[in-house]
């Protein structure tokens, strides 16, 4: 049966760009929205950003800008990234948009007139980085947050409260009842835990700063706003058009929350009770998925290994950044990214798995049939294999419906591996040796189907990829082709043609790794901001002059450079500052630049042979000298 199915990310808070966590929330939603859409459900799929509370304003104050010219900015930065990344949603919500204001407050307003709100006082240990209070017993040694680390204040004001503790026991009753509420099972043992140790109620509103929802007009308290976190859930509903326009819905029927494991709580717990004190349906799955660390370290700003995703997907190719994001970890685990891991992955079950698989059923079909793949005798000479087929594939589908995705992508490469084990089983060029040609051909249409099945069911992963394989197949995936591969397991014709390889060999690393530079040009933290003179002394910067500057064709943000260091001959530099700078502007200037960085190859054709120093404060500057002085004077 056909549904209405709405799937969400969570709102990113905008205060800071988009980082590799960011990306895989939003991949593994768009995923799921792409295999739902495929099965022919009516789909509708929402994200965008959080952009109230005290760490805005704060932010917003450091930098000079008003509240809402910071959250444009940093808003902006998301949705150009996932509009590149051609995430599949429907629409992208801001909290600052006039319609969420309203339904925020006709969400107030209908809890407080059911009695679910009350105004009090309320005490307590207030952490602004996660604008969340605590108890003393909650806290770490020297009132820091358990959640961040942070230096907590003593907040004490005026509060509106929500009656969570009165939806304690119903919580848990629908924990209960609803095995699939919380997943995956041990995220949703904690949240139990956490209900089960009691339920306080829950402080939201503020009146110790401005940038937030202002409360409805009936509650007539105009120094208060909306604690962010009663704000931003709404936003799952604002979307819908619940208390406005509400045409929408119907798709709140069958809900999917898609979050970080770190926002977990709110999303399991004040999220459902808010929707009981509603009246309303709560979500079918609320799934929680891990941290991501690069290298086996935790990733921060003052170890320069933060992970922009843009630069991975750049450097190794938008769908192989998604495969292996999705691939990688088990749902709800923290998982590791290193470039070694990837290009393994890339080049072994990508290249060596899918790409060798496609290529060897065109060789075969061209060299044995004209290009002509005919499935009459697939059936009856390796129905055993199909049937082996189908039940992976069944499982991947499984395992797919509850956000499983690397238990999805090892269903669906078992097949690969049937596919290219029979080939290396039954040696098809051996049959047409001995005359086997029916064998043989319907060998290659049985690994034809078994392609076309696997392309079927990876491209909500790989979209882009799974097309070109039904191209040269000679065939279209939609919900018809799903109908009949997938849910039927039927066989059928194909008629090949020859293709590019879809995925060429990586023999090294495309990105560079974190260097000292990276350490000088991030922002450092209370825990780990000291280098010694050792460490400084490995850094080598050169003043050199600009001699050619010019702007990559194939990128947007690049400029191609060539500078005299004081060295034999001038050196290429590529910088990612084409949107600060006219490169005709920038000849005959002198720059700073870390000469003794590791050459890096960018958009798989240029050699970088340095990297040029900039400083950045909300716009971008080239570091040079104050003076004129010799090309390769040493910065020290």
């Amino acid at each position: 049966m056909k549904e209405k199915i709405y799937i969400t990310t969570p709102i990113y808070y905008v205060n800071d760009v988009p980082h590799i966590g960011h990306a895989y929330t939003t991949i593994i939603a768009d995923t799921f929205a792409r295999f739902k859409r495929l099965q022919g459900h009516d789909t509708y799929f929402m994200t965008g950003t959080d952009e109230h509370g005290q760490k805005i304003e704060q932010a917003a104050r450091g930098r000079g800008k008003t509240p809402k010219e910071y959250a444009d900015e940093i808003s902006s930065k998301f949705r150009s990234l996932w509009d590149e990344f051609e995430i599949s949603y429907d629409h992208f919500i801001r909290t600052t948009d006039e319609e969420h204001k309203l339904t925020a407050q006709n969400v107030f307003a209908k809890l407080q007139a059911n009695g679910d709100i009350y105004k009090g006082e309320y005490e307590g240990f207030y952490c602004v980085s996660c604008e969340t209070f605590f108890t003393q017993t909650q806290l770490l040694d020297d009132n820091c947050c358990p959640d961040c680390g942070k230096k907590t204040n003593i907040v004490k004001e005026e509060s509106y409260f929500f009656r969570l503790s009165k939806y304690q026991d119903a919580l848990l009753k629908w924990y209960e009842q609803d095995e699939l509420c919380v997943i995956p099972k041990g995220k949703k043992n904690e949240v139990i835990s956490f209900v089960k140790s009691g339920l306080k109620d829950l402080s939201i509103t503020r009146t110790s700063f401005d940038w937030g929802i202002k409360l409805p007009a009936s509650a007539n308290d105009p120094k208060h706003v909306m604690y962010v976190w009663l704000d931003a859930l709404v936003n799952y509903i604002t979307t819908l058009g619940y208390s406005r326009d509400e045409k929408l819905m119907d798709y709140w029927q069958n809900a999917t929350h898609i979050v970080g494991k770190d926002i977990l709580r709110f999303h399991a717990i004040y999220w459902p009770a808010f929707l009981m004190g509603l009246g309303l349906k709560l979500p079918k799955h609320i799934a929680a998925h891990g941290w991501w660390t690069r290298n086996g370290e935790k990733m921060s700003k003052s170890k320069g290994n933060v992970i922009n995703p843009k630069e991975v997907a750049d450097a190794y190719g938008l769908e192989n950044f998604r495969y292996f994001m999705l691939r990688e970890v088990p749902f709800g685990q923290d998982g590791d990214f290193s470039q070694k891991a990837l290009i393994e992955r890339i080049n072994s079950e990508l290249g060596n798995g899918l790409g060798n698989l496609l290529n060897r059923i065109i060789g075969m079909s061209g060299k044995y049939s004209d290009f002509k793949i005919d499935a009459a005798n697939t059936i009856k000479f390796y129905g055993d294999e199909l049937i082996l087929a189908k039940e992976h594939l069944d499982a991947a589908m499984e395992n797919l419906e509850i956000l499983s995705t690397n238990r999805y992508l090892e269903e669906v490469w078992k097949v690969v591996t049937i596919a290219n084990g029979v080939i290396a089983k039954y040696e098809p060029w051996v049959m047409i040796k001995q005359g086997k040609t029916d064998e043989a051909n319907a060998l290659v249409a049985l690994c034809a189907n078994l392609l076309a099945k696997i392309s079927i069911l990876l491209t909500p992963a790989m979209p882009k990829t799974c097309a070109k394989i039904a191209d040269a197949l000679g065939f279209d995936i939609n919900e018809r082709s799903y109908d009949e591969l997938i849910v039927r397991n039927d066989v059928r014709n194909f008629i090949s043609k020859p293709t590019e390889p879809l995925f060429p060999r990586i023999e090294q690393e495309l990105m560079p790794s974190a260097t000292p530079t990276d350490i000088l040009k991030q922002e450092p933290s209370k825990d780990d901001n000291i280098v010694t003179i050792d460490d400084f002394a490995k850094i080598v910067i050169k003043v050199g002059e600009v001699l050619e500057c010019e702007k990559v064709e194939e990128s947007d943000k690049l400029l191609k450079f060539k500078i005299d260091l004081g060295e034999e001959k001038p050196r290429q530099i590529l910088s990612g500052i084409a949107k600060f700078y006219d490169p005709g502007s920038l000849i005959g200037k002198q720059v700073c630049v870390l000469s003794n960085l590791k050459d890096r190859t960018m958009m798989k054709k240029y050699v970088s042979q340095g990297m040029i120093l900039t400083a950045e404060d909300g716009s971008l500057t080239l570091l040079g000298a104050h003076k004129k002085v010799k090309n390769g004077a040493i910065v020290g």
